[in-house]
């Protein structure tokens, strides 16, 4: 089994004479929470789309457990095991927490689209919905109407319907983001708890949860790779000092 799970050499975008990402290598080894990071308008999301194909690259190559993924349909490269949070997480307002659980478990089953089928035919996923939820400490929640949950709750469910999908690799974009404190820390927690036995790369802005979770960090500039390592080893980098500037910066150099 290959040490990363995910690769890219030389990965670049360009929009128009615009380079968002330019030549990107990037070494996501396998069973770590790797952390991408950097300014805003640094290429972080511009990256994300392109790893999941939502953006076709303009040169450079991604590579999955060693197979060229380049070219695959992001239908394609969800089932070979990389889910984005965001994918199947819109979560539904009006269904409760346990049903939309159900959902992602059936995706995984082939039967997504019965939705004419009785209830009854789908209580065989309950049990494995109902240890979602206990993975996410949802299950008190389970027979709530989702549009009624607070913000980090609703978090926690779509990480519980990402994990429905057997994801290998989990992308997390800004998973606690517009958080209050307590919800960060519950999310945090969380993330580390369901990392166990996967791999997850995030974008994330908060220090605090990429010091205290992370085992490796890319920092993007300007789309290119400005700096990797721990989160000792980049906090402590002067060009990523300089990079973040001000405020951020002390808020990178104190975050641990």
């Amino acid at each position: 089994m290959a040490e990363f799970i995910l690769e890219t050499e030389n990965l670049s975008k360009e929009f128009k004479g615009f380079t968002a990402v330019n030549n990107v290598n990037l070494q996501v080894r396998r069973g770590h929470i790797h952390a991408l990071i950097g300014p805003n308008g640094a290429g972080k999301t511009t990256c994300f789309n392109l790893l999941t194909k939502f953006l076709v690259p303009t040169a450079g190559k991604i590579l999955f457990n060693g197979r060229d993924i380049t070219a695959a349909a992001p239908a394609q490269i969800a089932r070979q095991g990389i889910i984005r949070s965001f994918q199947i997480s819109a979560v539904f307002p009006h269904l409760t927490v346990m049903e939309n659980v159900r959902i992602g478990l059936q995706r995984t089953q082939g039967t997504s689209f019965h939705f004419w089928k009785s209830g009854a035919s789908l209580s065989r996923l309950n049990a494995r919905a109902m240890a979602l939820l206990a993975e996410v400490d949802l299950t008190e929640f389970a027979d709530a109407v989702t549009i009624d949950l607070p913000y980090g709750r609703k978090r926690a469910l779509e990480i519980a319907t990402t994990l429905a999908m057997e994801p290998e690799l989990m992308l997390l974009d800004e998973p606690t983001q517009g958080m209050g404190h307590e919800d960060v820390d519950r999310v945090t927690t969380l993330i580390k708890k369901v990392s166990v036995g996967r791999t997850v790369l995030m974008v994330e802005h908060n220090m605090n949860v990429i010091a205290g979770i992370c085992d490796r960090i890319s920092v993007l500039q300007r789309g290119a790779i400005l700096a990797e390592g721990s989160y000792q080893e980049v906090s402590k980098n002067p060009q990523v000092m300089e990079a973040y500037m001000g405020t951020a910066a002390a808020t990178l150099e104190g975050a641990h």
